[in-house]
Order: C-alpha cells, then structure tokens, then sequence
C-alpha cells in the first residue's frame, strides 16, 4: 500500500488547467525548443498540446511559451521567463507536497 500525492490547480470554475501533464509538456518545450516535438514526446496531438498550454496562460493571466511558426528558418517554442517561474515553483511546490505526504503517511500507517 501507497499513498500517490498529485497536485492539481483548479480556475475559478472548478476547471483543471495544470498539474503533471502540462508541466512535463512545458519541461519537454524547454528541452526540445518545440511545443510540436514537446507533444509527440508525450504521444500527444500538436493541437491537444496547445489547447492545454493555451488554457492554462488563459487561466494563469501571463504566457508560459512564446511560439514562432515555421518556414525556412523553422519554428519553435520556449518559455517565457514567466513560464519558467511558474514551472520551478510548481516543481517545487509538488516535490514539498510529496514529501509531506510521505512523512505523513508513516505517521498514520506506519506497522508498529
């Protein structure tokens, strides 16, 4: 047996728009400068990773990547210095949350 802690934020409407999945799509962004590679990563449609993303800046207030489309030069994706912040204090926050959960399951349920 195992507790699972999994963070969540809600919009005001009681809607998801970030957790685990749009943070790994965002990580996967950094790495690969491309929302599009970012997405297929994850087994995931292009249109799918930008609904998400764009939901969540809808919902966030700011933009999480900036987006150049293709041509010659080819497009891409990163994220803005905003994005980054809130990945890092997401990440941070998960990682806290984690850890108490742990700690507290012991307390609870540890076998004596």
């Amino acid at each position: 047996m195992k507790a699972v802690t999994r963070i969540l934020f809600l919009d005001e409407n009681g809607e998801k728009f970030f957790g685990e999945g749009p943070a790994r799509l965002l990580r996967g962004v950094e790495t690969t400068g491309s929302l599009r590679a970012a997405a297929m990563s994850m087994d995931m449609a292009y249109t799918k990773a930008l609904k998400i993303i764009k939901n969540a800046e809808n919902a966030l207030g700011f933009p999480l990547t900036t987006r150049t489309t293709g041509g010659k030069t080819g497009g891409g994706s990163q994220l803005t210095p905003e994005g980054k912040e809130w990945l890092i204090r997401y990440e941070n926050y998960r990682d806290a949350c984690i850890q108490a959960n742990q700690q507290l399951y012991l307390e609870f349920f540890s076998e004596q």
